[in-house]
C-alpha cells in the first residue's frame, strides 16, 4: 500500500529532513535556529511512532512500509548527525561510528533477505533503544541551551550520544552474532 496514511507520514518524515537542515541557514539568531530545529526534529520524530501505531490500528501494514520507514529513521539521523558535526556537538568519530552501522546493518539486513534469513536479523529491543538513545541526544543537541537554568542540554545530550555509541556497536555486534549461522551455512 503505497498511499495509505501511514505511509504518507513516513513520506512526509523524509521530505522534512531538508527542513531541519535548511534551519540552519536561516539569518535568524542561532538559539532561535537551535529551538526551531529541535521542535522540527521532535514533531518528525514523534511520525515514526504515529505511522507505527497507525499501520497497526488500521490494518494498514504493508512490506514496503516496513521497508520504508527505518530508511526514514536512518535518513533523519544521518542527517542530524552531520549537522550536528558541522557545529561541531558531535565527534567525527562518534558520527562515523552510528552511521558506519546503519550502513553495515542496512547492508546484512539485505543480503540476509537474499539468502532468505531475515529472521536473524529481526529488529530487537536493543535496537529500538539504540534508536531511542540517539533520537533524544540528537533533540538536546539540537536543542544546546539551557532549560530552567539547570538542564544544559549539549552536556547531557553528549553524554547520552555516548550512550547512544555505545548501544550502536553493542546492538550491531547482537545482529552480527545472530547472523553468523546463517552466513556460515551460506559460505559452504
Amino acid at each position: 500500500m503505497f498511499w495509505t496514511l501511514p505511509t504518507l507520514l513516513t513520506w512526509a518524515r523524509i521530505v522534512a529532513i531538508p527542513l531541519i537542515v535548511g534551519v540552519f541557514y536561516l539569518p535568524w539568531p542561532m538559539a532561535k535556529i537551535n529551538l526551531l530545529a529541535c521542535v522540527l526534529f521532535v514533531v518528525v520524530a514523534l511520525t515514526d511512532w504515529a505511522d507505527g501505531w497507525l499501520a497497526r490500528r488500521l490494518n494498514q501494514t504493508s512490506a514496503f512500509g516496513a521497508f520504508l520507514d527505518p530508511v526514514a529513521d536512518k535518513f533523519l539521523v544521518c542527517a542530524s548527525l552531520l549537522i550536528l558535526l558541522q557545529l561541531e556537538r558531535v565527534t567525527a568519530l562518534v558520527a562515523l561510528i552510528i552511521i558506519g552501522r546503519e550502513i553495515a546493518i542496512s547492508a546484512l539486513r539485505e543480503w540476509m533477505a537474499q539468502i532468505g534469513a531475515s529472521r536473524s536479523v529481526a529488529v530487537h529491543m536493543l535496537g529500538k533503544l539504540k534508536t531511542a538513545s540517539q533520537m533524544a541526544a540528537i533533540m538536546l543537541l539540537l536543542y544546546d541551551g539551557d532549560i530552567a537554568g539547570v538542564i544544559h542540554t549539549r552536556q547531557w545530550g553528549t553524554w547520552l550520544i555516548y550512550v547512544a555509541c555505545g548501544l550502536t556497536i553493542w546492538s550491531m555486534a547482537y545482529y552480527l552474532q545472530k547472523s553468523l549461522p546463517d552466513i556460515r551455512a551460506k559460505a559452504r
